[in-house]
């Protein structure tokens, strides 16, 4: 399993539109094979900020089959006007310790 994160921020005066919008992407990255899970947590200390958690199967599923689908285009113009600074995304493997 691979992990995707990201810290995305969001203009205060933009949350509830980015929320709503996110509503309107989420059957858009699900439908995508390899996809497990997602999460997207709003941040309590700074509005605005948010991190997203995507499981995959395996690195590809998100690199070439999502970002390389129809449905990846949409998810862009949905979501990508929201972002300021753009989100740099970084994917991490399995995880070493578990308590």
């Amino acid at each position: 399993m691979i992990l995707e994160h990201a810290l995305l921020y969001v203009k205060a005066e933009d949350t509830a539109a980015y929320e709503e919008a996110l509503k309107t992407a989420l059957p858009l990255i699900s439908a995508t094979p390899g996809f497990i899970k997602l999460e997207v947590r709003p941040c309590i200390e700074k509005v605005g900020c948010y991190l997203l958690l995507v499981e995959w199967e395996k690195l590809e599923d998100h690199t070439i089959g999502f970002r390389g689908s129809e449905r990846y285009l949409k998810w862009k113009a949905l979501l990508h006007p929201f972002y300021n600074p753009f989100p740099e995304v970084l994917h991490f493997g399995e995880n070493l310790f578990s308590r």
